[in-house]
Order: C-alpha cells, then sequence, then structure tokens
C-alpha cells in the first residue's frame, strides 16, 4: 500500500506543487529570453507593458490548463481506469517536457506557453485522479492515512521547487546553476519528465482499483486478484464484502455526468460540503501569509540574505504537517481536524492582524508575528490542506465519486484563479487588515463543517450515504 502511494504521487499531486513553485526561480532568464526573440523576430525593443503581458500569460496559463485538465480527469478515469488515466497523463507530461525544452533553442517562446498549458492539463488530471485512486484501494482502518500521500506529495512538490528555486550567490548549490544558469534553464522546466518517467516506470507494477473492477466493469477475478495485492491474501475478504454491498446497492448504476449530481438530491448535501471545502482551501489566505512573509521576517531583524531560507522553512512546516496529518487523521478523526484547522487559522488570523497592526510599536512584536506565520501553515496543514481531498473521496459512492472529483476540480481551479486575480487588490487595499477577510471566510467555513459533515472514519462509502440521508430528504425520510 505505501509503495503504491508513492507510485501514484511521484507523477500525480508532485507535479503539481512542483510545477506551481519552479517557474519562479527561471523568471529573469524568461524575461530576457522574450525580449531577445522579440529583437530578433521584429527589429525591435519589446514594449515592457508587453513583456509582463507575456510572462503573466507564461505563469497563469498553467491555471488554465489545470481546468482543463479537472474537466477531463473524471472522464479519463471512467473511460481508461483509475490506474490508466494516471499513466496516459504522463504522456502529456513528456509532451510539455518537450515543448518548454525546445523553446528556447528554437526561440518560439509559443512553444513555452503551450508546454505550461499542457503541464497544467496534466496538474489538473493528477489532482482528480490520484485520490480517486487512493481512496478506493485503501482499507477503511488505513483510508484517511495513506488519502494524505496526496498532500504530502504536493508539498514535497512545492519544498523541492523552493529549493531550487534558491540561488548560488546564496551559497547554495542550486541545480539550476548546475544546469548552467541562463543557458539551460529550459531544462529546469522540462525535468517534469522525471517524475513522469518513474510513474511509468513504477505505477505498472500495480493493481487497477478493486472498486472500479468490480463496480464499473464487473470483473469479479481481477478485483479478488488486486485486493489481495493491496490488502493481503487472509485480510481481503472483509474489503470484498463491502465492494460487493456497494455495487449490489448500485444496482448497475452507470458513472454519472458532473451536471447530474447537481440534479440528484441523494447528493445534494455531499456536494454543497465538497464545493464549500474546496474554496474554503483556495481562499484561506495562504497566499496573504506568504506575501507578508518577507516583511515580517525583515521586522524580526533576519538578514536579507538569509530570508530565502526561513521562507523555506515554511515549506518544511507544510511537508512535516501533512505527515502528522497523515498520521493523525485515522485516529483522531477527518472532523475534528478539519474544523479544528479552520478555527486554529481563525485565531492566528486575529492575532497576526493586531501584531502587524502594531509591528513597530514593541520590539518583541515582529517575533509574534513570525510566529503567527509559521502557526497558520501548520494549522493549515493539520486540517484542511489534507483532510478536504480525503473527504471528497469518502462523501460518494463509486457512480459519483469521479463526477464529484471533476466539480471540485473545477471549483478549485477556478477559485485560485480568482485568488490571483484579485489577492493584489485586496492586499493593497486592506494592508495587513486584508487578514480579517480571511479570518470570516475561515468561521464561517468552519461553522458549515461543523452542522453538516458528519464523522467518516472507519466507514464504508454506503455508511457514509446512509448519514446523509436525513440531510438530503428531510428528518422523516
Amino acid at each position: 500500500l505505501f509503495l503504491a502511494v508513492c507510485a501514484v504521487g511521484i507523477g500525480g499531486t508532485f507535479q503539481y506543487g512542483y510545477n506551481v513553485s519552479i517557474i519562479n526561480a527561471p523568471t529573469q532568464h524568461i524575461h530576457k529570453f522574450l525580449n531577445e526573440t522579440w529583437s530578433s523576430r521584429y527589429h525591435k525593443e519589446l514594449n515592457p507593458d508587453l513583456l509582463t503581458f507575456l510572462w503573466s500569460v507564461i505563469a497563469s496559463i498553467f491555471s488554465l490548463g489545470g481546468l482543463c485538465g479537472a474537466l477531463i480527469g473524471g472522464s479519463m478515469a471512467i473511460r481508461l481506469g483509475r490506474k490508466g488515466a494516471l499513466l496516459m497523463n504522463n504522456v502529456i507530461a513528456i509532451l510539455a517536457s518537450i515543448l518548454m525544452g525546445i523553446s528556447f533553442p528554437t526561440g518560439l517562446f509559443e512553444l513555452l506557453i503551450a508546454g505550461r498549458f499542457l503541464i497544467g492539463i496534466n496538474s489538473g488530471v493528477g489532482l482528480c485522479v490520484q485520490p480517486l485512486y487512493i481512496g478506493e484501494f485503501a482499507p477503511k482502518h488505513l483510508r484517511g492515512g495513506l488519502a494524505m500521500g496526496t498532500s504530502i506529495f504536493l508539498t514535497g512538490g512545492i519544498l523541492t521547487g523552493q529549493i531550487i528555486g534558491l540561488r548560488q550567490e546564496m551559497h547554495f548549490f542550486s541545480p539550476l546553476e548546475l544546469l548552467g544558469g541562463e543557458k539551460h534553464w529550459p531544462l529546469l522546466l522540462s525535468s517534469c519528465c522525471v517524475p513522469a518517467l518513474a510513474q511509468l516506470l513504477f505505477l505498472p507494477w500495480f493493481p487497477e482499483s478493486p472498486r472500479y473492477l468490480l463496480i464499473d466493469r464487473g470483473d469479479e477475478l481481477s478485483c479478488a486478484k488486486a485486493l489481495k495485492r493491496f490488502h493481503g491474501s487472509s485480510e481481503y475478504q472483509k474489503e470484498m464484502e463491502d465492494i460487493q454491498q456497494e455495487c449490489f446497492a448500485l444496482d448497475g448504476e452507470k458513472p454519472k455526468k458532473p451536471w447530474q449530481l447537481f440534479t440528484d438530491r441523494g447528493v445534494r448535501w455531499q456536494l454543497i460540503t465538497v464545493i464549500v471545502m474546496t474554496m474554503g482551501q483556495q481562499l484561506r489566505g495562504i497566499n496573504a501569509i506568504y506575501f507578508y512573509a518577507t516583511y515580517v521576517f525583515e521586522q524580526a531583524g533576519i538578514l536579507a540574505e538569509k530570508i530565502p531560507y526561513v521562507t523555506l522553512g515554511t515549506g518544511v512546516c507544510e511537508c512535516l504537517t501533512a505527515l502528522s496529518c497523515g498520521l493523525l487523521i485515522d485516529c483522531v478523526g477527518r472532523r475534528y481536524l478539519i474544523i479544528g484547522g479552520y478555527l486554529l487559522m481563525t485565531l492566528w488570523c486575529t492575532v497576526l492582524t493586531f501584531s502587524l497592526t502594531y509591528q513597530e510599536l514593541y520590539s518583541w512584536v515582529p517575533y509574534l508575528s513570525m510566529a503567527c506565520v509559521f502557526a497558520f501553515i501548520l494549522s493549515f496543514g493539520l486540517g484542511p490542506g489534507g483532510i478536504t481531498n480525503t473527504l471528497t473521496a469518502e462523501l460518494f459512492v463509486q457512480s459519483s465519486r469521479p463526477a464529484a472529483y471533476m466539480i471540485a476540480g473545477t471549483m478549485s481551479w477556478i477559485s485560485f484563479f480568482t485568488v490571483g486575480m484579485l489577492f493584489p487588490f485586496i492586499v493593497n487595499g486592506l494592508k495587513q487588515y486584508c487578514f480579517v477577510v480571511f479570518l470570516l471566510e475561515c468561521v464561517f467555513v468552519a461553522a458549515f463543517l461543523f452542522l453538516v459533515i458528519p464523522e467518516t472514519k472507519n466507514k464504508s462509502f454506503l455508511e457514509i450515504e446512509k448519514e446523509f440521508h436525513k440531510l438530503n430528504f428531510g428528518r422523516n425520510a
């Protein structure tokens, strides 16, 4: 089970985290490449405003690709199987790697844009299918911990990108400099082929999702073989009975389309919960925390050349909390962790608002602000950061799950894009008081989850569906 999570994660959510953060490292080199290409092609200087626009397109086209990936990920999981969809997804990553790799030698920055779009599609599909696959092959008592592999590899990808982004002038031997800096930066962007090739090498050794094999394909023999591989010959029978019960309850029901979920009263509150959780995860204010991190660290007296290393500590925090959440989730439960995480984030938003307001009045306040930055990140990682994807898998039965992930992924990428567009205006307009906006959002999500979401620990998908039955059909149902 552990090796399966690693094989799935390296080419799945790791790609998302890695490609979100890696684009920051060669920013200046890409600017120079755009200027030189434009001059050579049109024999005139590139307008600064147009340069900013082209750079914005290169950076943000990733989000558009992610949205497209989320829209097709569920369909790929139904047609090709969960494992088949992930394997096919690596072809997209390798093509993206080739396009970004040849952009510089060919002098075509359009290939860079196309490559970023394709790796966005790869990330969108990975974010949709990876937790779907893990949630379906994991046994009930380990489902939460294994599903946290999604967040662990995502934060690991971000951390890897942050480490690579450290410059040589900071006395750190960066892979960017190892690759020759300016001339070989396309190799850095095209390094996304490495996780893709690793998954193509290792994932075929693992079986397809047992639930997909029995419920969607009707192949009981292959399902039994897959369960024996994942759970062992002595333990698989109980899980097999659980899958058979779900198959009987569905009575041959075909996988639903996303628009069918919106008209299905039986999943109304599950769908609302997933939308609220997904939007809450993206709108939680973590970008504001990173925006203020450098200012907070400067006020605390940390030398400018050391700040990137302290900022790197925030990435380490996210990784450690994802690991910690994986250890706690099947003991403490999903409900306590996610609600507690949002409440703690509310607390740290409050304290940080006050500390930033009085940052220059007392010498000890900057250290309080710095502690709040790390505490906020820890609270996010212990709760909303990992539990959201886990719950999305658990709140739906087999026929609704792929469509639910398509909707969740779509909402996530739209929220991600919206935050990117509105965030600068929120910060510039409200300054340190921007955390009041995020505070209110955290309070709303925590209150909603407290009133609606049941504990799903050690419950089958059918049992969880029954928990929502009264909400969906009324108390007398």
